[in-house]
């Protein structure tokens, strides 16, 4: 029962590694320039717009493991003071118990939600690759 579990929590560790490899993406609003060439050409400006971008030494800036870790901080926080507060009645075994408990839960909630937070490259590299695409016709209405 334990190599399953723990053969389970390698892969969500290996998908979530693959998963912060990819940055962020620019979301297109519809248009005429965008109805006129498509989304697979939309693609190839977005990828062309980026490595220019990225050719002025400007990053995205933005890690899911950094999301993770804030939402690990936050979880593992309020998941130890509402399980001690939970654990009152208890008196003080009760209120440790259910710190630990809450801790642990809100350290695994943390982690999940601030990997799968919505993610919002740095500012200045977001600015450069959208005026790259207004350039070219495109109008990006936010990230992805």
């Amino acid at each position: 029962m334990a190599t399953h579990s723990g053969q389970r929590l390698i892969g969500i560790i290996l998908l979530l590694s693959v998963a912060s490899c990819s940055g962020p993406q620019p979301i297109l609003r519809s248009n005429k320039h965008l109805h006129l060439h498509g989304k697979q050409v939309a693609q190839q400006e977005i990828e062309f717009c980026r490595k220019k971008v990225e050719g002025t030494g400007l990053r995205p800036g933005v890690h899911q493991s950094a999301n993770a870790g804030s939402g690990a901080v936050l979880g593992l926080l309020l998941g130890g003071a509402m399980g001690a507060s939970a654990g009152v009645i208890g008196g003080l075994p009760g209120m440790t118990i259910g710190a630990a408990a809450g801790s642990g839960l809100g350290l695994l909630v943390g982690v999940l939600g601030g990997t799968f937070k919505p993610l919002e490259p740095d500012p200045p590299y977001a600015d450069a690759v959208t005026s790259c695409l207004k350039e070219k016709g495109y109008e990006v209405s936010g990230w992805e």
